[in-house]
């Protein structure tokens, strides 16, 4: 039963260091360590269970409290992160249009 505390543990360390990656804005980490939780989730897919003891249950779902929490801050970095990404997208988008128009006029 401790070894899926240990379990969520570990993918609560990998998610405290993808907030912190985030912060410092280190997308390529961050990057990273998505990818390190992703196998790590299901990793323990198949062998999570609903610890038995009160203590145990009372831990995971703390664990769980705070990989939520460092999803909310994640996504408090990334999102605007993103906006600011997809506005220069469109900014060069708009661009390569006004050179099409023009080259296709000239």
């Amino acid at each position: 039963m401790h070894m899926i505390i240990e379990d969520y543990q570990r993918l609560s360390s990998i998610t405290e260091q993808m907030r912190d990656a985030a912060a410092a804005s280190e997308w390529d980490k961050l990057v990273e360590l998505e990818q390190r939780c992703t196998q790590e989730v299901a990793a323990i897919k198949p062998r999570d269970v609903v610890p038995t003891d009160e203590v145990s249950r009372k831990q995971k779902a703390d664990l769980i409290r705070k990989m939520l929490a460092d999803d909310k801050a994640i996504r408090s970095y990334t999102e605007p992160w993103m906006r600011q990404l997809e506005r220069i997208m469109q900014s060069a988008r708009s661009e390569q249009r006004v050179q099409s128009a023009y080259l296709a006029q000239g």
